[in-house]
Formats: structure tokens, sequence, C-alpha cells
């Protein structure tokens, strides 16, 4: 009996070592080929196939998630990436190619790239991120039941963008204008008027769009100046999140002197002055998650679209001190995180 009972216990001990790879013991010798689309990958060497050797933490977290469920490259995955590279007239030519290697899914990052991997393919399934508002924007159906061959995860909830400028106006308490930095495109001025021009006219605050191609962002700081911007709002676009854009942005407001706000923290950590965001980490990580559901067979016409739920603000107080602003206690109470 008691032999028994220590073959069991190796039994299990085997079985709870094995467990992290259930997922690739499912369909032995089976390689998946998986398409990526996004913006740009960063000065990283790229292997044959155009993705990233190393990779910024964001494309680690992507690998990561890919990983937690079984995933690996070179072992049972290939990826193929295309990069706009801030041209959005590439999307199309480039999701067509990637869409004619017959992958078995494609991650999609950005909006301009799932509209033109949509366009492309109507039978691969796509997995989205870097997307605000996919509804609103015609990408799925419904949040609950996407419907077609679109599903993944919302970069943010749309009506937060009303939030960010609402910190910074606190931040700011005589704040009037407000110069938005935002990249040229057909979504542009129709962002503005739904997220951004009820929470401002509530606020009291007067809207200056400043677009850009990203090589223009000095030039867009140089007009804010001469019109007389009070601060800064930063469009959330997975553009700007890019290479070396975070710390061209946060510097080139600090020159300004312009208080600003951010989606993403990694602008604060290179000096802006304040971001109120998701964990974007963690939800880049989660792209894993529909990637093992689809290739497991689910529809992701019936995969719900996630959203995240928890947000946290982030203020740089070295940044505040720089150009002679004081945040009032009452918003530093309020932050998750306070650099110093």
């Amino acid at each position: 009996m008691k032999g028994r009972q220590i073959l069991l216990s190796v039994f299990l001990a085997l079985a709870i070592l094995m467990e992290p790879y259930a997922s690739e013991a499912q369909q032995p010798g089976k390689v998946y080929r998986i398409g990526h689309l996004a913006i740009s990958p960063g000065d990283y060497e790229r292997d044959p196939r155009n993705c990233p050797k190393g990779g910024n933490p964001y494309w680690r977290a992507f690998l990561e998630g890919l990983r937690e469920h079984g995933y690996v490259q070179g072992r049972n995955l290939v990826l193929e990436c295309r990069w706009t590279e801030g041209q959005d007239d590439r999307a199309l030519s480039l999701s067509a190619e990637l869409v004619s290697f017959k992958p078995d899914l494609m991650v999609v990052i950005g909006t301009t790239q799932v509209r033109a991997t949509k366009q492309a393919t109507r039978i691969i399934p796509i997995v989205m991120a870097g997307v605000i508002d996919p509804v609103g924007r015609g990408l799925v159906e419904s949040l609950a039941r996407p419907g077609g061959n679109v599903t993944g995860v919302a970069d943010t909830l749309a009506e937060m963008e009303g939030k960010r400028l609402q910190l910074l106006k606190e931040a700011v308490p005589n704040l009037s204008r407000v110069g938005i930095l935002a990249p040229a495109g057909p979504d542009r001025d129709s962002w503005k008027s739904r997220y951004l021009d009820p929470a401002a006219q509530t606020l009291g605050l007067k809207l200056q769009v400043y677009a850009t191609e990203g090589k223009e962002v000095a030039e867009a700081f140089a007009a804010m100046t001469k019109a007389g911007e009070e601060a800064l709002f930063v469009e959330p676009t997975p553009l700007y999140n890019t290479g070396d854009h975070p710390r061209r942005i946060a510097e080139l407001a600090a020159q300004h002197r312009l208080p600003s706000i951010y989606q993403d923290r990694r602008f604060v950590d290179a000096g802006g002055l304040m971001s109120y965001s998701t964990d974007s980490l963690a939800y880049i990580r989660r792209i894993g998650y529909y990637v093992d559901k689809i290739l497991n067979g689910a529809n992701p016409g019936n995969l719900p679209v996630e959203q995240p739920i928890k947000f946290n603000l982030i203020i740089n107080l070295k940044t505040a001190e720089a150009i002679g602003l004081t945040i009032p206690p009452a918003l530093l109470m309020l932050a998750d995180e306070v650099i110093q």
C-alpha cells in the first residue's frame, strides 16, 4: 500500500512538472505560423523574418504571453513580422503580403493596421491590440460578440480620454488652452470631436490639434508655443509609443515648459509630467490567451473583446519642479506612483 502511495506521488509530481507544456503536447510536431503587423520595432536588430531578435519590453511581453500558453518561437511557432514605420499607406500592402503566407492567424497592433488587415482577409483570424473603441471604429460588431474574424484587447476605454483632460486641469487649475499632439490621418478630427470635445466643454478648455508625421514633432511644438498653448495632451496612438518618440516628446514638452499628460508611462519615465494608463505589459501578454484559444479551434467572432479595468496615475515631480509647476496635494494623493 505504501509503495503504491509513493508511485502515485511520483506520478502527480511528474504531471505537475509537465503541465506548462500541455498546449504543445496537444498536437505533437505542429508548427504554427503567425503574421505580425505593427508600426515599428524600434532600433533593434531583426531576424530574417523581420522580427526583433531582442526587442523592447513590449515585444518581450508579447513573446512571454505566447510562451505562457506553450508557443515558443523557433520550436513550434514561426513569426513573420512587418512594420508600417509610421506610414499608414503601407498597411494594406504589408497586410496583404502577410496574408499571402497563409498564416494560422494574424496579430495586429494599431487601428490603421487592423483596418487594413481586415480588408486583406475576412477568413484568417485577427487578434488586435493598440485600438481604442473598436466598435466605434467599425472593427467589431460589439465587444461581447465581435462577429467576423477580429477579436483581442482594446487599448483603453474611450471615456478615459476625457478623464485625462480632467487630470490635466486638476494639475493646472487655471488652464484654459490645450494643444493636442496627434498623427496626421483620417481619424484625427473625429477622434477629438467624439472623445475630447464634450469633456473640454465641461472643463472650460479650448483644444487645438497639431498634426504630425512623426518627423514634424518639433515643428508642432513650435506652433503650440506661438499659439499660446498652456499644456500638452498627446493622443494615444502606437505611433508615438514606438522608438525614440516618448523621449523626444517628453523633452520637447519640458523645453517648451508645457505640462503634459500621456496614455503610456513610457513618456513619464522619459521625463513627461503625467500618465493615466493601463498596465500595458500585462495587456500585451494577454494576446497569448487569444492566440491559444483560436489555435485550439475557437471562433474569433465569439471571443469577447477585453477592455482594461484598472488605470494608474503616475506623476513625475522632478519634471513638475523643472517647469515651475506645483502639483496640488489632492492630486498627489490620487497618484498610484510619484517619481521624485
